[in-house]
C-alpha cells in the first residue's frame, strides 16, 4: 500500500512525540481539490475507522480509507529537508499528472 521513508518515520515519530497523545498514527489519504484534481492530506489520529487499512512502518502506524488506497498504492512517503524548505513528499506510480507544489495530482 503505502510505505514510509525511514526518514519520514523519523519526522513523524518527531511530531506524534511532540502531542500529548502517545497512541496517535498518521492518516495518509486524498480528497478532491487541487490544481490537478486530487491533494494528499496528512493528519494524526488515534482511532481507526471501520474502513481503514492499518499499516505499519519503521514504528509508524499509518491508517489508510479504501477510497484513498485506490488512488495512493504503491505510494513512498518520504521526507526532505534542503535549502529550498522541508516536508514530506509523495512519490506516487499512479500519478499521471502533478501539480508544480507536488501536492496536488490525477490518476
Amino acid at each position: 500500500m503505502v510505505t514510509l521513508t525511514p526518514k519520514a518515520a523519523t519526522e513523524v515519530k518527531k511530531i506524534i512525540a511532540q502531542e500529548s497523545e502517545p497512541n496517535l498514527g498518521l492518516r495518509v489519504g486524498v480528497q478532491g481539490g487541487g490544481c490537478s484534481g486530487l491533494t494528499y492530506f496528512l493528519s494524526l489520529d488515534k482511532d481507526q475507522r471501520a474502513d481503514d487499512h492499518v499499516l505499519e512502518e519503521h514504528g509508524v502506524k499509518i491508517y489508510l480509507d479504501s477510497k484513498s488506497a485506490l488512488y495512493l498504492e504503491g505510494t513512498e512517503l518520504d521526507y526532505t529537508d534542503g535549502l529550498q524548505g522541508s516536508g514530506f513528499t509523495f512519490k506516487n506510480p499512479n500519478a499521471v499528472r502533478t501539480c508544480g507544489c507536488g501536492h496536488s495530482f490525477n490518476a
